[in-house]
């Protein structure tokens, strides 16, 4: 495997890898037509080039007693590098935010919380939200239901 380019199998890898980070080597290294130890160290190869950053087990929110998600516009009163950096870094800390992204358009975050009720979402934006300084405008949108939710990146066109 060169430096800084993947082959089609380190590709296939990680597809299967996305889908079920716990599947065994062996069974990994026959899905890919690899042997066992060739296979671990493209694995190894692939965490170490920084592809493969963390493995996680998803939970299901609902059997975790968080069913409620929310999605926040937030706007900022003003747009300089260190009242953004500051925003950013203080909601990266809140367990509550699942997902934060730095938007263009008509407001400047959009992020996904969820809290096991109505109650504790109030007290997330009372008490941590909307004390940030800088804050000119919060919009809150409810999820009813999921329809899609994926953590899969579709890597077809690279395999």
């Amino acid at each position: 495997m060169a430096q800084d380019t993947l082959d089609a199998t380190d590709w296939k890898i990680l597809s299967i890898l996305q889908g079920n980070a716990a599947i065994p080597n062996i069974e990994l290294a026959e899905r890919v037509f690899l042997s066992p130890s060739p296979c671990s160290r493209r694995v190894k190869n692939l965490e170490e080039k920084g592809y493969i950053t963390k493995r996680v087990t998803l939970l299901d929110p609902n059997k975790a007693g968080l069913p409620v998600t929310v999605f926040i516009q937030v706007t900022l009163d003003h747009h300089v590098k260190k009242e953004l950096d500051g925003f950013a870094n203080q909601v990266k800390s809140w367990p509550e935010v699942m997902e934060c992204y730095l938007m263009t358009g008509e407001f400047d975050y959009l992020i996904r919380v969820i809290t096991p009720d109505l109650q504790r979402y109030q007290e997330f934006l009372d008490q941590r939200l909307t004390q940030l300084k800088g804050i000119s405008h919060v919009k809150s949108s409810f999820s009813l239901k999921p329809v899609c939710y994926k953590t899969e990146l579709p890597l077809g066109h690279l395999i």
